[in-house]
C-alpha cells in the first residue's frame, strides 16, 4: 500500500490517501476533492479550477497524469 497527500495529487491540503494502485488513489483524491468543494472549501475550489484549465490541453493533462503516476510508483510500499 502507498500513501500520497491531497497536495501531492494536485489538491489543496495534507489529507492522506492510501491505496495499492494509482487508479485507486486517484479515485480517493477525486472523491475527497468533491466532498471539500461541496463544503465550499475555497482552496479545493481553486485546485479544481486549475485542474479544469489543464483539461483544455490534452497534452498537459496527460503529462500531469503520468507525472503523478510516476510519483506514486516511486513511493515505498507500506504495511498499512
Amino acid at each position: 500500500m502507498k500513501t500520497m497527500t491531497c497536495k501531492q495529487l494536485g489538491g489543496a491540503c495534507e489529507a492522506k490517501f492510501h491505496a495499492n494502485t494509482f487508479e485507486e488513489i486517484a479515485e480517493l483524491s477525486k472523491n475527497h476533492a468533491l466532498e471539500m468543494i461541496e463544503k465550499k472549501d475555497d482552496a479545493h475550489k481553486t485546485a479544481l479550477r486549475e485542474m479544469q484549465e489543464l483539461m483544455h490541453f490534452p497534452e498537459g493533462m496527460n503529462a500531469w497524469y503520468e507525472n503523478k503516476r510516476k510519483t506514486f510508483e516511486s513511493l515505498p510500499t507500506s504495511e498499512n
